[in-house]
């Protein structure tokens, strides 16, 4: 059945404990996020359509039961809601424009990676054609979409979120953070800032046992081990950074400076560089010659505002 020939189905709220009643879906991207998007939808029983400027990757899903289409403004036509997990804002922006008269009434989910500029930039233009949209931060590797590991956050058009929400949920769990389409962006950025700080100490840690013939195998066990316990702490962390309050009587700031300055003694003393940690000493050190010595650690984040907590409302 050619793609525009397939009826819309009706995106209905299922009653408590009843699946959810199909929805037609379109996917506009088939690398290997947009391969396991649409073969979630399928696994939940959605009527999909796909599209992909290589057509060929859309065969396996069209063996599955998806229906081709043969053009972005084709594979919008013919479904209520439209996924699209492309290379980037700009190729998501192109083919939607191009899909432009098929874009009234329907809700667009963009999962394509974005920062939250281009994410509200492209929120405008798409709600200017008629259509509700929906930015979406998928936290999961493609093989774990569908899965309890899998999550995604959302932000847009709130009132479209509660529609399509059980039908989004094949994908991960949900949860919407804000009405600004930026906002799931701004999460995202912030979140994997987070990640990437970890592999940057992590790539430290491994770097300095290679130095005395330490498998890095062996010390990521024990390390392992140390952060399950030290991530205790960043919800206590978090409240103080909300509060802008950081008495402590354990870990302070003018403790931890000391201590991550031995690190990098003994870090340089290896022979090895200190680049990736040496930061978090400056921003502890500033802390402390601003006379925060004796408060808590989570303070360091002050110094990468422009606004320290007393000048804020």
């Amino acid at each position: 059945m050619d793609a525009q020939q397939r009826p819309a189905a009706p995106a209905t709220v299922p009653a408590p404990g009843t699946a959810p009643a199909p929805v037609s879906v379109s996917v506009i991207g088939l690398g290997n996020l947009g391969q396991a998007l649409a073969g979630a939808f399928l696994a939940a029983g959605h009527p999909t359509t796909v599209w992909n400027r290589t057509a060929a990757k859309a065969d396996a899903l069209v063996a599955r039961g998806a229906v081709r289409a043969d053009s972005p403004a084709e594979a919008v036509a013919s479904a209520e809601l439209v996924v699209v997990a492309v290379l980037d804002q700009d190729s998501a922006r192109d083919l939607l424009v191009s899909a432009a008269p098929a874009l009234p009434g329907r809700t667009v989910v963009n999962l394509t990676t974005a920062t939250p500029g281009p994410a509200r930039e492209l929120a405008a233009v798409v709600e200017e054609y008629g259509a509700d949209y929906l930015v979406g931060a998928v936290y999961a590797v493609p093989r774990t979409i569908g899965t309890d590991d899998a999550f995604v956050l959302y932000s847009g058009t709130e009132a479209a979120y509660g529609k399509f929400r059980p039908a989004l949920e094949p994908l991960g769990a949900g949860t919407f953070v804000g009405a600004d389409p930026g906002l799931a962006s701004v999460h995202d950025v912030a979140i994997l800032s987070g990640m990437y700080g970890l592999f940057s100490g992590f790539f430290q840690a491994m770097a300095l046992a290679r130095t005395e013939g330490i498998k890095a195998v062996d010390l990521t066990g024990h390390l392992n081990r140390w952060l399950t316990g030290v991530q205790a702490a960043l919800p206590e962390f978090a409240a103080e950074i909300d509060a802008g309050a950081y008495e402590t009587e354990t870990s302070s700031l003018e403790m931890n400076a000391s201590g991550l300055r031995n690190i990098l003694t003994a870090t340089e003393s290896q022979g090895l560089g200190t680049e990736l940690i040496a930061p978090l000493q400056r921003l502890f050190e500033d802390q402390v010659a601003q006379g925060h010595g004796r408060h808590s650690l989570a303070r360091a984040v002050e110094s990468l505002t422009k606004e320290g907590p007393e000048s804020r409302s």
